[in-house]
């Protein structure tokens, strides 16, 4: 088995074979905390143990990071960041912005990237060479579009509610300045940044998992992700994807 793009397709499927049947089917919900909610559904972890179990069948010197089933060989040269479902809230509620999200990271950068939508039949890949999209009707490379200024620009953030303090200050101050700011599309909105319907995602206390498997669709597009103080995004936490340098710029002297 080749390390390249049909290897992620492969994990890709075997991901969408548990998800997309227990899509708006009904499926078993458990919440992660005691007081709140943080909710993982059964098709969460099928997903994962079908696309680790996988990547140990043909690359068992990798190491894995997983949002349900923890990590392993995070020292090792590759290893694999997944998030079997990110967006688990708009899955258990019928809405159609969650994904498949699967990186794959080598010494610590994101090199292979993946965003799966089985229910819309929507996938994007990189593999530092280009960025893809295939779907209904059409499929081939894609961009991010060109935006010069923040005056211009559409926004997406899954919800101002996340932001507290010093965070929502610097969030709003660029909430002020956009043209369009839409709310809820979780990893979706990345999507639409690297393939030039929107110019900006931020988000706040993003995993690795979170991230991982869009950093290389973002920057195989054109456009730049890194964390609030303008370094590189493969840890997580606070989060700005742009798909201009112009924008991405102008974003972050706000943010920071």
């Amino acid at each position: 088995m080749q390390l390249d793009l049909d290897f992620i397709h492969l994990l890709a499927d075997a991901a969408a074979a548990e998800t997309l049947p227990r899509f708006r089917n009904g499926t078993a919900i458990t919440n992660k905390l005691e007081t709140g909610f943080d909710p993982v559904t059964e098709a969460d972890r099928a997903a994962e143990a079908a696309i680790r179990n996988l990547i140990k069948t043909h690359f068992p010197d990798h190491g894995i990071m997983g949002e349900e089933y923890g990590s392993e060989g995070l020292e090792r040269e590759y290893v694999w960041v997944i998030d079997p479902i990110d967006g688990t809230r708009a899955f258990i509620s019928g809405l159609p912005v969650w994904g498949t999200l699967i990186g794959l990271y080598r010494n610590g950068q994101a090199c292979l990237g993946l965003m799966d939508q089985p229910f819309t039949g929507e996938r994007y890949t990189a593999d530092g060479d280009g960025a893809y999209y295939r779907g209904p009707g059409k499929s081939g490379k894609i961009s991010a579009r060109p935006c010069a200024s923040l005056s211009d620009a559409t926004l997406f953030t899954t919800s101002p509610h996340l932001y507290s303090g010093l965070k929502n200050t610097a969030y709003r101050a660029v909430e002020e300045k956009v043209n369009l700011f839409r709310y809820g599309c979780d990893c979706y909105a990345f999507a639409l940044v690297a393939s030039g319907h929107a110019d900006l995602v931020i988000e706040s206390d993003l995993e690795s998992y979170d991230i991982g498997g869009l950093i290389a669709i973002l920057e195989s597009a054109g456009g730049v992700v890194t964390n609030w103080q303008g370094g590189r995004p493969e840890q997580g936490g606070d989060i700005l994807a742009s798909g201009s340098r112009e924008v991405h710029e102008e974003a972050l002297a706000l943010l920071r």
